[in-house]
């Protein structure tokens, strides 16, 4: 494989669940749903020579679904339920900006994980990093299952509450 094609491979297993969502807010049949989404990842890989690298791909990627939703209608006109170009737009809009938003607090969370110390940064490790329980932790870290548990809860608090501080600091400047 080429790196070009590896590249695209890469970007579009980020943007594929965005990009099928967006699908999915238009296509009510799901087997058109999966069409639909076949004919938008073909038309991703054989136009990835376009993008540019500087901008972000989950736009970028929803714009081809929106030109693959508008052939996907035109073709079934005759059905009553079927959006216009008008509201496709505006959907695509909508699953932009949550993308953004999406990305933003995954960005937040990076940054949130980063200032964990000690045993809560521990903790999430043994969690999410290992996939252990917390039954499996605890005997790790001699501890009690509910005490592990409890733990995780108040860092998961402390995570959600960091990345909307940041929220509001990115959104005051």
């Amino acid at each position: 494989m080429d790196e070009t094609t590896r590249q695209a491979t890469r970007q579009w297993t980020l943007a594929q669940p965005a990009v099928s969502a967006f699908i999915a807010s238009v296509v009510r049949d799901f087997r058109d749903r999966d069409d639909v989404l076949q004919d938008v990842a073909v038309a991703v890989v054989e136009s990835f020579h376009a993008y540019d690298p500087n901008s972000p791909f989950i736009p970028w990627a929803i714009g081809i679904a929106r030109r693959q939703v508008g052939t996907y209608l035109r073709r079934r006109s005759r059905d009553p339920l079927v959006f216009d170009d008008d509201a496709v737009a505006c959907l695509a809009i909508a699953f932009h900006e949550q993308a953004q938003e999406r990305s933003a607090a995954h960005d937040y969370l990076q940054d949130c994980l980063g200032s964990l110390e000690g045993r809560a940064k521990k903790l999430i490790g043994l969690r999410y990093r290992d996939d252990m329980k917390p039954a499996a932790i605890a005997s790790h870290i001699d501890m009690t299952p509910n005490a592990v548990a409890k733990a995780l809860q108040r860092v998961r608090e402390q995570l959600k509450e960091c990345i909307q501080r940041k929220v509001v600091e990115a959104s005051a400047s």
